[in-house]
């Protein structure tokens, strides 16, 4: 034990008992500069009460600011400053916080030059959203990665899992596969380092991960360099061994964190946080939830919310009992249709990896394990009577009712018959599809991950998977109308945002905890492949065409769940 770790334990008495118990249980998560960064420690255990109450005192309009303001000296003695200050006559918790914290800068507006297109827009983003971070501050929720990576923009001045992955489909039609491999070195790093991918590089997402695109990610970097499967097979081992972890100890009926065996003895995966507390960067809304819902344990809820953040949906009517309520939110009880899609298609790609590498008995393995996947997917997956995939409830033991642009999914890694996408397809152009582009959902809450909302990740899930069975009048629609969007956004207010009302044209999102963010990392992906598939090869664009293309649905030649 370094000295750094020992100071607690030799403050005075009277000040060690000022600090009380929480001192005491904060001495252990300190780390001295050599520890290892896995003892790096969230900043509501950090704080303790200073950040509940700085939270709650509402100092700044978006909460995730505290969360990812930085220490000026060990938090354990301004800790102990706030505790024998803050009852005493004049006490200003905003300069105290002013004092001893350095808080996020917003830093400078970007503006772009006049006159660009949307393709030189976004070619102009990419180094304006790139940063490098290979070191942080001792006491920064920040964790560091070794190269450069590109954010999605505006308040998330951090790398986010999946939002990466179209952001990566954008930077491969920009040529920048430099950055596509830095950003796949990172997420590898982080499996080494923490076992899994969080959510994003802040030690308050270490408890949860995201949608697991990481094998989609070597996949894609595959193309490019020949190495990549074999070269990221361990991590992308490892990664799945985190989303099966304790599953051989399962009974049926039986879950553990992020894995489920149903009744029939089927295994499939759900979203999940080690946590039960409020989510630091959303801490007060969560507090707000709990106490509005008594009936319920707010150690519960607060799960279920956190859960649903790893889902990458926070917050839909997809994970609610009622849609109007978040409150009724039951994330872990919930079986996910698109999850268990990626999860397929990792295995697959394990598979793959692990026959270029000349391992038979693992390629054979998880392919078993895809296969039955798959099966179970179709069984516990698929709504019969409404024609769609859909969640599985673990309560209820049935598949739900409700059509997402989750359905996708199965299409979108090749998991399903010609006959299921052909009503998924049906389903997506009668249902989903609007003005815009498709919608997340059919229903209204006032949540993100609602209609009328539409985003850009689901929005390209859904025309690859269409087009993948055949399907590509559909698929030419949905790609038609949410470039449509995103031009028409652009040329009124010159940018790219995280999400769009898609009931209309040319109109940003809205909903949810946070105002509309500019930026923005995964819409600049799609948008950059959307545009090139409705532009000729010999002659690319670099805005909307004037007139849609014509696309004619035709058969995929031996399309299966086998494949």
């Amino acid at each position: 034990m370094t000295n750094e770790m020992r100071r607690p334990a030799t403050l005075p008495l009277a000040l060690r008992i000022a600090l009380g118990g929480a001192l005491l249980g904060a001495a252990a998560l300190s780390y001295a500069d050599d520890a290892p960064a896995v003892q790096k420690q969230s900043p509501d255990i950090l704080l303790g009460p200073l950040f509940s109450d700085v939270q709650s005192a509402k100092l700044f309009p978006d909460q995730k600011t505290f969360a990812d303001a930085v220490p000026k000296s060990d938090p354990l003695m301004i800790l102990a400053d706030y505790r024998m200050q803050h009852r005493q006559s004049g006490f200003d918790l905003r300069h105290f916080v002013e004092m001893n914290f350095t808080l996020p800068g917003e830093g400078e507006k970007y503006v772009p030059p006049a006159g660009q297109s949307l393709r030189e827009h976004i070619d102009g983003l990419w180094p304006v959203l790139t940063r490098t971070t290979d070191t942080a501050a001792k006491w920064d929720s920040l964790l560091p990665l070794p190269e450069p990576y590109v954010v999605p923009g505006g308040r998330f001045r951090e790398v986010y899992y999946w939002d990466s992955y179209f952001t990566m489909l954008g930077l491969a039609e920009s040529g920048h596969w430099d950055k596509i491999s830095d950003m796949v070195a990172n997420f590898g790093y982080e499996i080494d380092t923490w076992g899994h991918i969080p959510n994003g590089n802040r030690s308050y997402y270490l408890s949860r991960s995201q949608p697991p695109f990481f094998a989609l990610m070597v996949e894609l970097l595959a193309t490019h360099d020949s190495d990549a499967l074999q070269k990221y097979r361990p991590q992308m081992e490892k990664e799945y061994a985190y989303w099966m972890e304790g599953v051989e100890a399962l009974q049926p009926g039986q879950a553990n964190k992020r894995v489920v065996k149903l009744d029939d003895g089927s295994i499939l995966n759900r979203y999940w946080d080690d946590r039960d507390t409020p989510r630091p960067e959303s801490w007060l809304d969560d507090v707000t939830t709990a106490k509005n819902n008594p009936n319920r344990p707010a150690t519960e809820i607060y799960r279920d919310l956190r859960s649903a953040a790893a889902s990458g949906w926070d917050f839909s009517s997809r994970w609610m009992d009622d849609p109007q309520k978040l409150g009724t939110i039951r994330t872990t009880s919930i079986v996910p249709v698109d999850l268990n899609a990626l999860m397929f298609k990792m295995e697959k790609l394990l598979a793959n990896a692990s026959q270029a590498a000349g391992d038979a008995a693992s390629a054979n393995k998880y392919e078993t394990l895809a296969t039955s996947r798959q099966k179970a997917m179709e069984n516990h997956l698929w709504n019969e009577q409404e024609g769609w995939y859909a969640d599985y409830d673990l309560k209820s033991k049935k598949v739900r009712n409700q059509l997402t642009a989750a359905a996708l999914f199965p299409l979108y890694v090749s998991a399903a018959s010609q006959e299921r996408a052909a009503k998924v397809a049906n389903a997506t152009a009668t249902r989903l599809l609007k003005p815009g582009g498709i919608t997340t959902t059919t229903i209204n809450s006032g949540q993100q991950w609602d209609a009328p909302n539409g985003w850009a990740p689901l929005q390209w899930v859904a025309a690859e998977g269409l087009q993948n069975y055949g399907h590509k009048k559909v698929a030419m629609d949905v790609t038609w109308r949410f470039l449509t969007n995103v031009q028409h956004t652009y040329d009124r207010e010159q940018k790219l945002v995280e999400k769009y009302d898609v009931s209309t044209t040319g109109t940003g999102g809205g909903g949810g905890e946070y105002p509309l963010q500019d930026g923005f990392g995964w819409t600049n992906g799609v948008t950059l492949k959307m545009l090139d598939w409705v532009c000729p090869k010999e002659k690319p664009c670099d805005s909307l065409p004037s007139a849609q293309p014509a696309a004619n649905d035709e058969p995929a030649p031996q399309q299966s769940a086998a494949q």
